[in-house]
């Protein structure tokens, strides 16, 4: 305290805060000897200490003892008191620290108590009790007792609110009181009241005996009201000071008496924040804290010394004006370009987040190829600040996030949430595939590993097989013959995950996490824990068991991989530094302090910097206001101060993209106002933007043609199938992908029943009846019994099950009816061959009947509508007529006879709004187009041997999508590039 007076100073916007300090703090406070080892610096995080301790080197000169440095903690980084704050004698007169994951689980437990019936699953009941104890933090922080609620002004302007505010409030009174009651049973505070006891204790301590050496606050904003108060202890302290970081001096006297009453009220009683107060504005925060402290901005001193690499000065006032209020900003039109430049600021415009982040990583780049130049990338957005990482690491430029990866996105943690998303689905294909291929599992010995997870995806590809670990177990063995080491290896897995997955009802949630546990351990061994991300996994599997094992919450199985996710997303894993020295990427938090002569802000757009208010859900807004509690503006606030740090800096830029993944955004409210004030003097950065789009800009190529390949005469002669006959004549380019390059296209994992595999089954169901002897009745019960056993997806329980059932039904009457008149079914998938001109011609019979009169009936079963007789006219449905050829030459074992009827049987709905019908595809009137009954066969095998003769034994070229017209499978639109061709000349042009 000098002169009587408070000693509380501020370091303006323009120049580093830390260099400031210490350039201020070295000539005070050094003496001969340990002058200044002896002075004691409250910071407000571990980062600010590292950032002073770098700032204290590079002005070292010759070489000094360092201060005394000590955490205040901040809240917002979950940072805990300094031993100083804290001291082991502290203990006796402060009650502890109730666990805070005991304290959301036991407050989940009270949650559901109180809701009953209405209570969520245990993953939203967590997220309500995180909402819940998030409020009952912003109270203690604010030191709001609980009794305030039930202060009559209180109730009766929660009783004018709507009902759901009143159900609310009310919920978050009996819930808190009951923890409250809790509290006191226990012997303990929730970890913000301890901190407020302990920040109370120091100040009570220092206030009384002074300490006999300097204690300078620097850096701390917070303006909770335990901090204020210690604030105001240091700066009454005989040797002590506060140094705030850019407090505006130079703002107008009007202009700071309509940022709002803040804490102060105008009359003894009233509520600490008005409605009109400007809680956005950068300054508010700190004349909040002010006003706590009990101190006038006017007896606030600048913190001045000479000779520190900073901004310009007219950089602070530009600034000041900037964030001016809205009415106050009206004066932007009369000020002199002195006072609205922002020399050194460039701002930068992206079409999306990829191209912001290459731009960003251009211009680091650029930077650190100056010697000694730091450059701070800060940016809220951590996916854009991870595209940074990456793009960086092309010029193997390493870059340490200090914000951090949530634990879900390290390895360690997806391998958690894998194990418990298995669980939950029961040994689903994907999250059981997605768990067996982790890059943590089986490292010791990783290619075999993989080699039988290949197998597995294989094997489990289209429709889910069914829930559990045994209907895997039945696919694998179902493959045994394709895939020989699989069934040994599966069986290893199985006894691995089964512990695990045969459990589906609730258990304790300590529980639940051992099991996981084990099974991380079991698949990895110790590279599940090896790693900083699988420390912290460990700790925070530690926390949480100890924590139930107190609460005892039970969970449900499907429940657990919300419960962890939500958990998890607030343990932040942060990297050991090992990055490039003059480089850092900060989140907002950690850029407090920070010092370097490029700072590229990145990510303004509106929602993330700032970002949404967030209101509280429990407690609206006017209760909120007469607890004296800020409101949900007041973050906006503290992001407005942020960037006004940042534009401190000798060089900045501001960057952000015109959408994201979802669409187009709207720029920062901030980067609006920059516009606005500078109007033409502001200095847009495009060569950064240009550089990025070029590094990554392809070489032109051309666009494909219309393939058209040519196969030497040895590879044409391949036999062909029934059912690839159409293909061949309609789009030979399909043919020849499957016929001579023999691929095929796998089916996705999980998928939905697709007509394939529709058709597939109604065969297998229909020759499993025809094989039981075709018993009347029977039909529909062996369908139900197979349905069952092939899949499990919803859609085709739900769905398509009722309506296949519906129209095997009418097969079984339908057959009934024909068997009546005569017919007998001789041949059911029944396979078959020929040879044309030298080619071997094979294909299946669904089914081959006997006529009355001797000759033969082709049927085939189709799931959906068949074929028109103009499709078969032209040549392009054939199916019927080859195996009727087959059939004629004696190529079905036991099958002799001339076909005289080519049926389809459909399962879709017929003109009746039944399902199932019986067709054949020629002529019968004039009505009908398609080929006479007697021409089947002839008009058959002469496109076949056209065929023959064009495809498989002459030069023909297969041509893609021969037939546009036609419809067509698109296994292969990819491999034949139809998007590039298609609509274009053969040349490559566009189409007329």
């Amino acid at each position: 305290m000098a002169d009587g007076k408070p000693s509380v100073y501020s370091i303006a916007a323009h120049r580093g805060f830390a260099d400031a300090l210490v350039a201020g703090l070295i000539p005070r406070y050094r003496e001969e000897g340990l002058g200044l080892a002896r002075l004691t610096l409250l910071l407000p995080s571990r980062r600010a200490i590292r950032t002073v301790t770098e700032a204290f080197v590079r002005a070292s000169g010759t070489g000094l003892l360092l201060p005394r440095m000590a955490v205040v903690g901040d809240l917002d980084l979950d940072e805990t008191l300094g031993p100083l704050l804290d001291p082991i004698g502290a203990g006796a007169d402060v009650a502890p620290a109730v666990d805070p994951v005991v304290r959301l689980l036991r407050v989940a437990q009270m949650l559901r108590e109180e809701l009953g019936d209405k209570a969520p699953g245990e993953a939203g009941l967590m997220r309500q009790a995180r909402v819940l104890v998030q409020s009952m933090d912003r109270l203690a922080v604010e030191d709001v007792s609980p009794g305030k609620l039930l202060d009559p002004d209180v109730i009766g302007l929660v009783g004018d609110l709507s009902q759901h505010w009143q159900d609310n409030t009310r919920l978050f009174a009996r819930v808190l009181y009951r923890w409250q009651a809790e509290l006191e049973a226990r012997g303990a505070v929730d970890a913000p009241e301890r901190r407020n006891r302990l920040l109370e204790h120091a100040a009570r301590r220092w206030q009384a005996t002074p300490p006999a050496h300097p204690v300078v606050a620097a850096g701390v904003t917070s303006a909770s009201p335990a901090i204020a108060r210690l604030l105001r202890v240091v700066a009454d302290l005989p040797h002590g000071a506060v140094i705030l970081p850019d407090l505006d001096l130079s703002l107008a006297r009007d202009v700071w008496d309509a940022l709002g009453v803040a804490g102060a009220p105008e009359a003894p009683g009233g509520p600490p924040f008005g409605r009109g107060d400007v809680t956005t504005h950068p300054q508010y925060h700190l004349k909040l804290l002010l006003n706590r402290m009990g101190v006038a901005r006017d007896e606030v001193r600048p913190w001045h010394r000479a000779g520190i690499a900073a901004a310009p000065p007219e950089r602070s006032r530009a600034i000041s004006n900037l964030f001016l209020p809205p009415e106050a900003s009206a004066a932007w039109v009369s000020l002199p370009p002195e006072q609205r430049r922002l020399s050194g600021v460039r701002m930068m415009e992206s079409a999306n987040p990829e191209e912001e982040a290459q731009a960003i990583a251009v211009l680091v780049r650029e930077a650190l190829a100056v010697p000694e130049r730091r450059v701070a990338v800060v940016t809220p957005d951590r996916g854009l600040a991870n595209r940074i990482v990456g793009h960086l690491q092309r010029w193997n430029i390493a870059a340490d996030d200090t914000a951090g990866r949530p634990l879900p996105q390290t390895p360690a943690g997806r391998l958690f949430l894998q194990l418990a998303e298995c669980w939950a689905e029961r040994a689903a294909p994907v999250p059981l595939l997605a768990l067996l291929g982790h890059p943590l599992v089986r490292q010791d010995a990783r290619a075999a590993w993989l080699e039988r997870v290949r197998e597995l995806d294989l094997v489990l590809r289209g429709p889910r097989p069914g829930p559990g670990v045994e209907a895997v177990r039945e696919a694998v063995r179902a493959k045994a013959r394709a895939y020989p080491r699989l069934p040994a290896w599966w069986d290893e897995v199985e006894a691995l995950l089964v512990p695990m997955l045969l459990v589906h009802e609730p258990l304790p949630l300590g529980a639940m996490l051992a099991m996981l546990s084990e099974a991380a351990e079991a698949l990895c061994g110790d590279a599940a824990w090896a790693q900083a991300d699988g420390r912290c996994l460990a700790a925070f599997v530690e926390q949480w068991s100890e924590a139930a094992g107190e609460a005892d919450l039970t969970v449900d199985p499907l429940e657990l991989p919300a419960l962890l996710r939500d958990a998890m997303d607030e343990v932040a894993v942060r990297p050991a530094y090992g990055g490039h020295p003059r480089l850092a990427l900060y989140g907002l938090l950690e850029a407090r302090m920070s010092r370097a002569d490029l700072v590229i802000c990145a990510g303004l757009t509106e929602g993330t910097w700032p970002a949404s208010p967030a209101p509280d859900p429990l407690l609206a807004p006017p209760v909120l206001r007469a607890l004296g509690i800020p409101g949900a503006d007041f973050r906006i606030g503290l992001s407005a101060h942020d960037l006004a740090a940042a534009l401190g800096a000798p060089e900045v830029v501001l960057s952000h993209a015109l959408r994201d993944a979802a669409g187009p955004v709207i720029p920062s409210r901030f980067l609006l106002r920059i516009r606005a004030m500078l109007g033409r003097q502001l200095v847009r950065e495009e060569d950064a933007v240009r550089f990025g789009q070029a590094l990554d800009r392809p070489a032109k190529v051309e666009p494909a043609t219309r393939p058209e390949p040519m196969p030497s005469p040895e590879q044409r002669r391949v036999e062909i199938a029934v059912t690839a006959l159409d293909r061949l004549r309609g789009d030979p380019y399909q043919f020849y992908a499957q016929a001579i390059l023999r691929l095929r296209a796998l089916d996705p994992l999980d998928a939905d029943p697709t007509p394939a595999w529709r058709g597939t089954a109604v065969h297998a169901i229909l020759e499993a009846w025809h094989d039981a002897g075709a018993k009347p009745g029977e039909l529909v019960r062996l369908a139900e019994q197979a349905l069952a056993e092939m899949s499990a997806h919803p859609f085709m329980r739900a769905l398509w099950q009722p309506r296949l059932l519906a129209a095997l039904a009418w097969i079984e009457a339908e057959q009934d009816t024909l068997l009546g008149e005569g017919r007998e079914v001789i041949a059911v998938e029944a396979k078959g061959a020929i040879h044309v001109d030298g080619v071997r011609i094979h294909g299946r019979a669904d089914r081959i009947d006997r006529l009355p009169d001797g000759t033969l009936a082709v049927i085939d079963y189709k799931t959906g509508m068949p074929p028109s007789g103009r499709m078969v006219e032209q040549g392009f449905a054939l199916q019927l007529g080859v195996l009727g050829l087959i059939a004629r030459d004696g190529g079905f074992d036991g099958v002799a006879g001339m076909p005289n009827a080519f049926e389809y049987w459909s399962l879709a709905r017929n003109k009746q709004r039944g399902f199932g019908y019986r067709e054949e595809p020629i002529k019968e009137g004039r009505k009908q187009s398609g080929l006479l009954r007697e021409d089947v066969l002839p008009e058959t095998e002469r496109y076949l041997k056209e065929a023959i003769a064009r495809w498989i034994l002459g030069d023909e070229p297969f041509t893609a999508r021969l037939n546009p017209d036609l419809p067509a499978y698109s296994d292969y639109d990819q491999l034949m590039r139809l998007d590039e061709w298609q609509g274009r000349d053969l040349k490559g042009g566009d189409a007329a």
